[in-house]
């Protein structure tokens, strides 16, 4: 939801005036969050590489599906609106219930209250061989490897011709980092791995395209990363948006 708060500052990075009126809406508090600029600004970043990295995969595949795993309440699907041709937000049912409340969604969006281990849940898809993109964001440093394992194995045996675009988190973070905006609750940081090259080799039937640190969203909020961002430890610690293909 850092995202939708940081909307309301008038040089946003990220315009979405869905999201500003969502977060007008929620009876939450979010001081917490405001106080964790690490986690603040890594939100922001993720989101303006992603927007970036699924603008381009849609220009190239036109009439596209797309499946958002973990949603939460994720506004992309408006940023993206008329650039592809359907749209699968996916969670958990009490987190559904939520977003239903406030995002009452009908085709081309759709809503699946279920989990991205569920094998289920791709029974909701209207899919007819189309390209098919995965988003996985703010996940997988939540699982372990055996949950990734499956989230990826559902992906691989039901579409055909599918990209995953997946965010991770460096082991070493995972060990030393804390969120104070979840430290009251059960969620915590428990898997991470280095690069694509170590992701692959736990999900040998998808291929890696490419990888993006969040590095590059941070140049855009923070000048200085042009400069540090180069630096080799920098880069490896960052999370990054690891692009992968279903072999053919």
């Amino acid at each position: 939801m850092q995202e939708q708060k940081k909307q309301k500052k008038q040089n946003a990075k990220i315009k979405d005036e869905i999201a500003v009126k969502l977060v007008e809406k929620l009876d939450y508090d979010f001081s917490k969050a405001d106080k964790d600029n690490a986690m603040t600004y890594g939100v922001i970043a993720r989101t303006i590489v992603l927007d970036r990295m699924v603008e381009q995969y849609l220009k190239k595949y036109e009439n596209a599906v797309v499946i958002n795993l973990a949603c939460g309440l994720d506004t992309r699907c408006y940023r993206m609106k008329g650039k592809y041709l359907r749209w699968y937000n996916v969670d958990l049912p009490e987190t559904m219930k939520i977003r239903r409340q406030f995002l009452p969604e009908t085709g081309p969006i759709y809503q699946i209250a279920k989990s991205a281990m569920d094998d289920s849940y791709v029974d909701d898809i209207d899919y007819h061989g189309e390209n098919v993109l995965v988003i996985i964001e703010g996940l997988t440093m939540y699982l372990c490897e055996k949950d990734i394992r499956k989230i990826f194995s559902i992906i691989e045996r039901s579409f055909q011709k599918v990209n995953v675009m997946v965010e991770t988190m460096s082991p070493f973070v995972v060990k030393h980092v804390k969120e104070k905006s979840i430290e009251n609750s059960n969620a915590k940081f428990t898997w991470g791995v280095k690069n694509g090259t170590e992701l692959q080799k736990i999900v040998p039937n998808f291929s890696i395209l490419h990888e993006v640190s969040l590095v590059e969203g941070m140049k855009e909020l923070m000048p200085v990363y042009c400069v540090i961002g180069k630096i080799p430890a920098v880069r490896n610690i960052s999370n990054k948006i690891i692009v992968l293909k279903k072999r053919g």
